[in-house]
């Protein structure tokens, strides 16, 4: 089972909380879904100078608090708040297209204590590389070193796809310490994140092990 599903699903609730929490009934539910899934696209667009690695939504009845937790907060806030305060000028826009129902948005930059332990960050970072024609094997072995330097127990990282520009697609596979994917309690944070190349999509796939957590 460690194998065939997401690290963090396979321990939301055991390790890990939701990373949207909210109610609603059966006829909201879907388009709530959805404004989560446009709220995160839309906050992965605007704060990749940032270095945004987890986006975690809490909605209360009008009102949307909105935790992005991102590497450099500095840009997010910008000089006098500036930057904050036009993304929440954005989010409100987004969440109420057209402007029937007033939603309040507020948005809270988390800094996080340790970005290269971030598979989101790192995958990111392998993905911007690879755009730029950086040969994928060097790429591979600084985020390795880079994140076993940080006190990571272990990392994989996992390329599909047209690597190096290759006729046929293949799959490479790379480890370095151990990853227990069907450890409940293995701490392992994980990120799936696409490179579009001159040749086509890589895909990226990056599993960090950080140790062993108490479940709840």
């Amino acid at each position: 089972m460690g194998q065939k599903i997401n690290p963090q699903g396979f321990r939301t609730g055991i390790l890990y909380d939701w990373k949207s929490i909210w109610y609603a009934n059966k006829h909201t539910y879907a388009d709530l879904v959805a404004q989560d899934h446009q709220i995160r696209r839309f906050l992965d667009e605007k704060l990749k100078l940032a270095g945004l690695s987890q986006v975690d939504i809490r909605r209360s009845i009008n009102s949307i608090d909105v935790y992005v937790y991102v590497s450099r907060p500095g840009v997010v806030i910008g000089r006098g708040g500036a930057n904050i305060e036009e993304l929440k000028k954005d989010l409100i826009k987004l969440v109420n297209p057209k402007g029937r129902v007033h939603t309040n948005v507020n948005l809270h930059p988390m800094e996080i204590a340790q970005p290269d332990l971030s598979a989101k960050l790192i995958a990111s970072q392998i993905a911007y590389q690879l755009e730029r024609r950086y040969p994928h094997r060097r790429a591979k072995d600084q985020a390795i070193e880079k994140v076993m330097n940080a006190g990571a127990k272990g990392i994989k990282i996992v390329f599909s796809g047209r690597i190096g520009g290759a006729d046929i697609g293949r799959q490479e596979k790379y480890t370095s310490g151990k990853i227990p994917t069907s450890t409940l309690r293995a701490d392992i944070d994980f990120a799936h994140v696409p490179a579009l190349t001159r040749s086509g999509y890589v895909g990226i796939k990056v599993w960090i092990y950080k140790g062993e957590k108490h479940t709840k």
